[in-house]
This record gives structure tokens, sequence and C-alpha cells, in this order.
């Protein structure tokens, strides 16, 4: 009895290898898509198209202001923002935005600011001549500048001046500091701006009638 229990568990072990032989090679794995499947379309789920990337806009904050409100309970602080959003190419635009974080006064300035945008004149990468505007108590005066003078103006006016694609103005501010009266006086004096074809066309002339 004890050598027919002993024999027994030899025989499963050489059987074992021998059905091991008789499998074949396994087959490749597959890659990522099924076998007669197509790969998947772009925009994820079905029936929507590629989300098609707009126009790069340039945003500027410019003014971040902390309001404090004191309660029975202590205070409660409020924000409100200044953005400057811009394209570079002549559109420009500001908005004012308030919340209880920074953070969404930051995204309602700005959307406000791309809702607002205005097309203003660049010529050459600066204005088509000099300007002065006025704006509450904010003076403001631009003046066109040679190719490599850049922007020599305060950090308020240069924001709107980048965000229009403007690279060489002389700008001077001469009345309050206050950044919404000095932002919304630069853009009232790009806005008044014309080119010499502008003016020639409203007096119904040419530009090479100019010239006699």
């Amino acid at each position: 009895m004890n050598t027919e229990e002993t024999k027994a568990p030899a025989e499963e072990t050489t059987q074992a290898p021998a059905a091991a032989q008789q499998r074949g090679p396994r087959a490749p794995r597959r890659d990522g898509n099924r076998a007669g499947r197509a790969p998947r379309r772009e925009g994820g789920r079905r029936g929507e198209a590629p989300v098609e990337e707009g126009p790069q806009l340039l945003e500027k904050v410019v003014y971040v202001n902390r309001c404090a409100k004191v309660v029975k309970g202590g205070r409660r602080f409020s924000f409100s923002a200044l953005i400057v959003v811009g394209d570079q190419k002549g559109k420009v635009g500001y908005g004012f935005g308030k919340a209880n974080e920074v953070s969404d006064a930051i995204r309602k300035g700005t959307e406000a600011a791309k809702r607002a945008m205005k097309t203003v004149v660049v010529v050459n990468e600066t204005i088509p001549h000099e300007t002065y505007s006025e704006f509450g108590g904010a003076k403001i005066v631009l003046k066109p500048a040679a190719s490599g003078t850049g922007l020599v103006a305060s950090a308020k006016v240069r924001s709107v001046l980048e965000a229009a694609g403007v690279s060489n103005v002389i700008a001077k501010s001469l009345g309050s500091s206050n950044a919404a009266n000095v932002v919304k006086a630069t853009m009232q004096a790009m806005q008044g701006m014309r080119t010499a074809d502008q003016v020639l066309s409203a007096r119904g002339k040419k530009k090479k009638d100019a010239a006699i």
C-alpha cells in the first residue's frame, strides 16, 4: 500500500510538463486598438467636434482692491479687480469684476473685458499721431515714437498699449493716478485716433490728391 501511494504523485509530475509542451506559443499582445476597430476620434464623446482654439489674448491684471466690511462677528472681505484684455493686433478692452475671492473677481473682470473689446488704430507698432485725453481726474498724453524706443509709460498705461499691440510710445500722466480713470483715459485716447487715410476719406479726398 505504501509503494502505490508514493508512485501516484510521481506519475502526476511527469504528466504536467508534457501537457505544457503540447501548448503552442502565445500570440502577440494586441495593441491599444482592438482588431477591426478604427482609432478613436479626437474630441471625446460621439458627435462632438474637436474644439478649435481661438486667438490668443493677452490678459493684464492692472489693479486689485480689497474692501473690508465690519460686522458683528468680525470683518468680511471682498475684492475688485481691473483687467485689460487684448489680442495685440488692434483690439483691446477693459473690465471690472467684484467677488468675495480674488480669483473670482479676476475671472469676472476678464469676461467683462472680452465682451467690451474695441478696435483701435495701430500703425507700425506705434500710434499715428500725438493725442491728449481726460477722464475724470486723469489726464494722459500719448506721443508716437521711433522703432526701438519701447513703451515709456506707467504700468497702467503700458497694460493698455501692450494689449493693443503698441510697442513704441512715449506717454505721460498729468493728473490723477486712479487706476480705473487712467485706463479709461488711455482707452479714450486710443479710440479717438485716426490715420491720414481715414481723415482724407472723411473729407472726400484721396491720398494722392493730398500731395497737390
